[in-house]
């Protein structure tokens, strides 16, 4: 799947993976299954440091895989095959979850880096959104700067039945502990001061009620 060009450039990008990441696959029998297995081997094979693993039971959601440090809970799942502008999304996850630094606004990872409560996201997209993958990249760090955080990205165009529940029309649409959390464009200085004013206002709300 990735030509001769792409694979030079891939190699180049994954040198700056500091320890080792695991690729935990949940395949569902379809060609979108394989197609996504192909494409992380051949990531794999351009490193040491990446090591792709096949579940049999695996994620509700087939096909998906994770993105995880070795022997740790992974933070970041694909329910797609990122291809087109999420493949950059793809990389950079496995380079951040490799200990390459997040670089991003330092008010914000601190703010981030401080939250207590667990945040579970979801993310409908579509691989043709070029506005989906500030979201993605964003919520993707997120989970590399706290372990509180969930993200899964969600290819809408595998998992039709779930946009036609959700009466999902936006891209990207993002779902935070089975409640709607946001649509369209955003990034991850606005996205973090939300979490951070949620934090806030459950803390708050904990204080009134006397609770520690």
């Amino acid at each position: 799947m990735l030509n001769v060009s792409l694979r030079s450039q891939l190699q180049t990008y994954l040198r700056n993976i500091r320890r080792p990441v695991e690729l935990i696959v949940s395949q569902g029998g379809s060609q979108e299954s394989a197609e996504m297995l192909t494409m992380l081997n051949e990531i794999a094979s351009l490193t040491d440091l990446v090591t792709v693993i096949e579940e049999q039971q695996g994620d509700e959601r087939k096909p998906s895989f994770s993105i995880g440090r070795a022997g740790e809970k992974p933070g970041i799942q694909f329910a797609a095959t990122p291809t087109g502008p999420e493949f950059s999304s793809l990389v950079l996850a496995i380079l951040q979850v490799g200990g390459h630094p997040v670089i991003a606004d330092r008010t914000t990872i601190e703010q981030i880096r401080t939250l207590e409560s667990n945040y579970y996201f979801e993310t409908y997209i579509s691989l043709s959104c070029a506005s989906c993958v500030d979201v993605v990249q964003a919520l993707n760090m997120m989970t590399v700067i706290n372990p509180q955080i969930h993200n899964i990205t969600i290819d809408g165009g595998l998992f039709q039945n779930e946009v036609s529940a959700r009466d999902i029309s936006v891209v990207p649409t993002i779902y935070m502990n089975g409640e709607l959390f946001g649509e369209g464009r955003s990034n991850f200085k606005d996205l973090g001061a939300r979490l951070h004013d949620i934090e806030m206002s459950m803390r708050a709300a904990l204080h009134a009620a006397g609770k520690p």
